[in-house]
């Protein structure tokens, strides 16, 4: 099961299985479910800014930064090559259905198809953002169904050769999303631990509702206005934290280090001072052959030697009786 918890790479995991099987199906599925050609007929791709705003939010996002970071193995090299195998495909099917844009354009009303762009890609916002929600949602090709049947108009219908300037847009965004892709798996190990999966799939389920709202109310929120990329931008910031795997990762070095300094010091083993002589270190016999009488510390020794004429055993210190006095008072 999937680790990330993304609510969509949940899902899709469920059906496809596989991480690099997911990840196909992840940055797949606008092409299936009708999203990004929808996006095409609504003008997405008009300005330089949404372009870039689609290929991060619709091919990228954070489904593929969950499924990158959370689900595949293998080294950064390996996961890369996926990703650009999977790009081969992607970028000119993403091309071909740009080229077909136009023509379906002659089949609908565009004012209200693009109302049903909108919707779909706020649907797609809520389900990124709470699985519970997307539960109670229709899915985007749903909606892009009754978009296209609630929109059609066949009287108009014609087969329209559209420019290159349109394919190579379309192709642009989903280089955009494959580059963003490669990235994240080349930096994989560096962003592994230091990117909150959980704030950034927030913040990105944000962006698209901006997106959404650029297509919705153009006059409130122009499209070449690039607010969503604004927000995708400062939520990448605000979920990322360079410090997060050398943190916790010193943090453990230093309680090891401790720990090992505690047992060195307990042991008297060390690169430290040496250990205090023990009195079994240094009793090598030789305080057998000490007299002690000879010795005198505050008074210890011959019960006999008196202080000021007075014997200190009249004077009650309570020494050892005469058949002890061989033994050393410290023993």
């Amino acid at each position: 099961m999937s680790v990330s918890e993304h609510p969509v790479a949940l899902r899709l995991e469920q059906q496809v299985g596989g991480a690099t099987k997911l990840l196909a199906t992840v940055m797949a599925l606008p092409l299936v479910d009708g999203i990004f050609p929808a996006l095409v007929i609504a003008g997405a791709l008009t300005y330089p800014f949404g372009i870039v705003e689609t290929g991060l939010l619709i091919f990228g996002g954070s489904a593929t930064v969950a499924v990158i970071l959370a689900e595949m193995e293998g080294s950064p090299r390996e996961q890369a090559t996926s990703v650009l195998v999977l790009g081969a495909l992607l970028i000119p099917a993403a091309a071909l259905e740009a080229a077909l844009a136009p023509t379906i354009q002659t089949l609908i009303e565009l004012a209200i198809f693009e109302d049903f762009a909108g919707l779909v890609i706020l649907a797609v916002a809520a389900k990124t953002a709470s699985a519970k929600v997307g539960e109670y949602l229709p899915r985007p090709a749903v909606i892009i169904g009754l978009g296209l049947v609630a929109s059609f108009q066949p009287a108009n219908a014609s087969l329209v050769f559209t420019d290159l300037t349109v394919v190579a847009k379309g192709a642009a965004a989903a280089g955009t999303g494959v580059a963003f892709a490669l990235g994240v798996a080349l930096f994989g190990p560096r962003l592994r631990g230091a990117v909150d999966l959980d704030l950034f799939r927030f913040g990105s389920s944000v962006a698209l509702g901006m997106l959404a709202l650029s297509v919705l109310m153009p006059n409130l929120l122009p499209t070449e206005a690039p607010v969503a990329l604004i927000v995708l931008v400062v939520t990448g910031l605000f979920s990322f934290d360079p410090n997060a795997d050398g943190n916790v990762a010193g943090s453990v070095e230093e309680k090891a280090g401790d720990e090992s300094d505690g047992a060195v010091a307990a042991d008297g083993h060390g690169d430290g001072d040496a250990p205090e002589a023990t009195l079994a270190d240094v009793d090598d016999g030789s305080l057998d052959e000490v007299d002690p009488e000879a010795v005198d510390v505050s008074g210890f020794g011959d019960p006999s030697v008196t202080d000021g004429g007075e014997s200190r055993t009249d004077a009650g210190y309570g020494y050892p009786d005469e058949e002890e006095d061989s033994r050393a008072p410290w023993l």
